[in-house]
């Protein structure tokens, strides 16, 4: 949608550990940045967008996978994991606690499918982490045990929300194109060079992998025709003209 709206301008997503989105953006090295509350404010603006699901991440063959969606009794006779990444503020963890704690979640997701337990993540990190041996299932919580969600958010610095900052939120926040708040004007170079292209990503944070540069320029639509083209001095084919009916 970027690339439709604003083709002058590079987007460029760069995937960052969760813990360092925050000061990534306040030390500039990203223009905005896509983050879990809650943070430290100070100096930044930051909307929320959506509250992701909390799911349990377990083997295929697991018995809990019976159920279309589990709740924190379920797990009673299992082992929980509880990676020190963990990105869901717990005031008791449900379950059987592990004997150590592994230090990322993408340890936890190994040790999951080596049969040594179970793990509670935000949907979209057990999406992140899918592999064919695993699945998820839904987890609700109870009055007496309730279970944390994972808001994310948007933020970037205070005072330094520029056209293409503005442009940036309202195609994140679902905003059509002829709304007065996405102005995206085509600022070449200068533009990404000065007000800036670049997101950060939080989500893809325990993973330690790295996100991909996204699409730059486009080409101006018209500037490569379809279609045959006719022989080397002769228009291209375009059928025979039919006869013209005489009129009676």
């Amino acid at each position: 949608m970027w690339g439709e709206r604003v083709p002058d301008v590079r987007l460029e997503l760069v995937a960052v550990p969760a813990a360092d989105a925050a000061d990534l953006v306040r030390d500039r090295h990203v223009d905005v940045v896509l983050l879990r509350l809650p943070i430290d404010r100070s100096g930044l603006h930051a909307i929320p967008l959506y509250t992701e699901t909390s799911v349990v991440v377990v083997e295929k063959e697991h018995v809990l996978t019976v159920a279309d969606e589990l709740t924190v009794d379920d797990l009673d006779d299992d082992v929980v994991l509880h990676p020190h990444d963990d990105t869901l503020d717990w005031d008791r963890l449900p379950g059987r606690p592990a004997v150590a704690r592994p230090d990322t979640t993408a340890g936890a997701i190994e040790l999951v499918a080596a049969g040594v337990g179970v793990l509670i993540v935000p949907q979209s990190l057990a999406r992140l982490h899918h592999r064919k041996s695993l699945t998820y299932r839904p987890l609700i919580g109870t009055d007496d045990a309730p279970v944390p969600q994972s808001q994310v958010a948007l933020s970037w610095i205070e005072g330094e929300t520029t056209d293409l900052v503005e442009e940036f939120i309202g195609i994140v926040r679902g905003r059509t194109v002829n709304s007065t708040r996405g102005r995206g004007p085509a600022g070449g170079e200068d533009g990404a060079k000065s007000a800036g292209a670049k997101a950060g990503s939080g989500k893809a944070a325990s993973s330690g992998k790295s996100a991909g540069t996204s699409a730059g320029r486009q080409s101006p639509k018209g500037a490569q025709q379809r279609g045959r083209p006719g022989r080397p001095g002769k228009p291209g084919r375009g059928g025979k003209p039919g006869k013209p009916r005489r009129r009676r």
